[in-house]
């Protein structure tokens, strides 16, 4: 169990702050994290969800981008989606970018799928049931890797009981379904007669269910239902620095600015303890928790020179070690994987043309 990684960032602090703080400079950008069911800020109707106001270079030239740019989904991509907007809001001021965290599984069954919005962010891949309401509403996703996590479980900073960490089957008993522990010393004998005090994200999140298949097990007994369950990653943060005896677990970009308020804690699947960071998650070793993170453009949008240019900025982007890990906190891609995902994002622009 660390305190500190070898990764802080120098990101601002803005994901413990209130809900817009880290839009700063990106005009039309609004956070949601409620899971409300309510119109993302300025959006249209019709597969993609918003209007083209304006001419604009297919190729990304000099011609002028302008138009509405609404993007829902996943908590834990939300910084990233927010880094790479406000770069390119800078490079082209008359284009909107109206940014949400929903939650993966929220932001399609609310706004994508039905056709309400440009791109999804997702934290884990999209469920085939989602593809099927996304199809019945002719919106074709395009799934598009954009970095790799290490989800991160997080305690108390005055918690110095646990040791060296948790191993994943002590996580499986205290978030399992099945059994649910109250006191600590339900898991471990040796640990404080002390309620467990428990955050987390909701069911709508992608974090969510990737913790249900790497730790719980997909055809396990499931998640616990009686936990504080939230959208915010910053009200998990703030949930588990209340009490010596919480713990809540999140994606690592969200610990990584707050290192001073929590401890991150060391993970062991059988060969030995493994702390969170950039490094264990893109060498291998920090399993079963460092995932794949996405976005999904809607195809039918992607015929929109202000929203395809936006797509092929962030694939451009994508192996920046700068934005993606020094500034967001989370592994960019390799050149290989920028190139696959370039390829798949041009054919789908060749396509929706």
């Amino acid at each position: 169990m660390t305190r500190k990684t070898d990764d802080i960032l120098s990101r601002r602090k803005f994901l413990i702050a209130s809900g817009a703080a880290g839009l700063t400079g990106l005009a039309g950008c609004t956070e949601n994290n409620s899971n409300s069911e309510s119109e993302p800020t300025e959006a249209s109707g019709g597969s993609g969800g918003s209007e083209d106001s304006g001419s604009g270079s297919g190729s990304g030239e000099s011609a002028t981008l302008s138009g509405d740019i609404n993007i829902a989904g996943s908590s834990t991509v939300f910084p990233l989606a927010t880094a790479m907007g406000e770069r390119f809001k800078k490079e082209h001021s008359e284009v909107n970018i109206n940014l949400q965290s929903t939650g993966s599984g929220g932001g399609f069954a609310n706004y994508f799928c039905p056709g309400q919005t440009d791109f999804n962010n997702a934290s884990r891949p999209i469920k085939g049931e989602e593809e099927q309401q996304c199809a019945d509403n002719d919106v074709t996703p395009v799934e598009l890797k954009v970095a790799t996590d290490a989800l991160t479980v997080i305690v108390n900073n005055d918690n110095d009981f646990i040791g060296e960490g948790l191993t994943v089957e002590q996580l499986k008993t205290i978030f399992s379904a099945e059994g649910k522990p109250t006191m600590w010393s339900d898991v471990n004998s040796e640990w404080p007669e002390e309620e467990i005090e428990i955050f987390g994200p909701t069911d709508a999140s992608g974090t969510y269910d990737y913790f249900i298949e790497a730790i719980i097990g997909e055809e396990g007994p499931g998640h616990r239902q009686d936990y504080s369950a939230t959208e915010q990653d910053r009200t998990i943060i703030q949930g588990v620095m209340g009490s010596e005896f919480a713990i809540g677990y999140m994606g690592f970009a969200y610990y990584s600015e707050n290192t001073d308020a929590v401890q991150a804690v060391a993970v062991d699947n059988g060969d030995g303890y493994v702390e969170p960071s950039l490094d264990t998650a893109l060498s291998g070793d920090y399993t079963p928790l460092s995932r794949p993170l996405f976005t999904y453009p809607a195809k039918g949008s992607l015929a929109k020179d202000h929203v395809a240019e936006f797509a092929r900025y962030w694939m451009e982007n994508s192996t920046s070690k700068k934005i993606v890990a020094d500034e967001v906190g989370y592994v960019p891609l390799g050149e290989d994987e920028q190139q696959e995902m370039l390829d798949k994002l041009n054919s789908a622009i060749e396509e929706a043309n």
